[in-house]
């Protein structure tokens, strides 16, 4: 099932993508009041048994499509979760083997949340090196602490795209990763979720990005380091995961700051996140926020 979140006459809904995703699929009388993610999936649950309560249909061309999820923490992220990725920015096998023992996790304010097709800004009073990163996000569908790794599946809902947008230099310059990557526009997410009852193994998905044409990133989710079930085992370990969190799962090799040259992101640019099974997350880049 793909879900997506919505604004339509001013109002923000939640539906239900048809296989060809050309059509919504939702009740507004009973998605209209819904206002945590926890409830969305009790009333997904309902309607996958009871088909005929979605009884409105609405063109996806005719609505405005928003991020499927807004989680109730920071977008909890991976860091130098691909061997590749180490390796283009000048680490070695040691670095690797350091990474190996145990994930790295930073985060994403959720003011750096927005949706597919939105514009992502360049912020050049506040950072000069914008980068982009492709990576695959789970989503927490019940809540759960100190999870084991053969249950760590069952906390899963879904998965969608990540864009994750990043300042090098605010990155570099305060010498932690929280301020370069949470300014305004940069976490694109969507373009819907996919529930994991449709993703065979998450494990084991093409992930790619594209800017201008250009393939950039072009790999697979099996070269993770950390796999799914070890990040949710590891983050679980004395803090609560709840419905609607969002992990980011690392990117691979190909990054703008990987090439030489640097191809980092300038106005007018269109970046393109495609993961496997789930779809393409479109976003163009501008100058500032006016």
């Amino acid at each position: 099932m793909k879900i997506v979140r919505f604004q339509m006459d001013e109002k923000v809904l939640w539906g239900m993508l048809d296989a060809d995703a050309t059509t919504i699929h939702t009740n507004i009388d009973i998605f209209k009041n819904i206002d945590s993610f926890s409830k969305v999936i009790d009333v997904f649950k309902e309607t996958s048994e009871n088909s005929d309560i979605l009884n409105q249909e609405v063109s996806r061309m005719d609505v405005k499509l928003l991020a499927p999820v807004m989680p109730t923490k920071n977008i909890l992220c991976i860091g130098k979760n691909y061997y590749d990725h180490i390796l283009e920015f000048d680490g070695n096998d040691d670095d690797v083997e350091r990474v190996k023992e145990m994930p790295i996790f930073f985060s994403k304010a959720l003011s750096s949340v927005t949706g597919p097709y939105e514009l992502v800004y360049l912020h050049e009073n506040a950072c000069s090196h914008v980068d982009y990163e492709a990576e695959l996000a789970v989503i927490i569908g019940k809540q759960g602490i100190n999870i084991e790794r053969e249950d760590a599946l069952d906390y899963i809902y879904g998965y969608t795209v990540i864009n994750d947008v990043t300042s090098r230099d605010l990155q570099s310059n305060h010498q932690q990763w929280y301020k370069g990557k949470s300014l305004d526009s940069h976490c694109p997410i969507g373009p819907w979720i996919v529930t994991k009852d449709e993703i065979d193994d998450g494990n084991n998905l093409h992930i790619q990005s594209i800017v201008n044409g250009e393939v950039r990133q072009d790999s697979n989710t099996s070269l993770m380091i950390h796999d799914i079930k070890a990040l949710i085992v590891q983050l679980s370990k004395g803090m609560t995961l709840n419905p609607g969190d969002v992990i980011a799962t690392g990117t691979p090799k190909g990054v703008g700051k990987g090439f030489n040259p640097p191809k980092y992101l300038k106005q007018g640019d269109e970046m393109e996140i495609s993961v496997e099974g789930i779809g393409s997350l479109v976003n163009k880049v501008a100058s500032s926020v006016k």
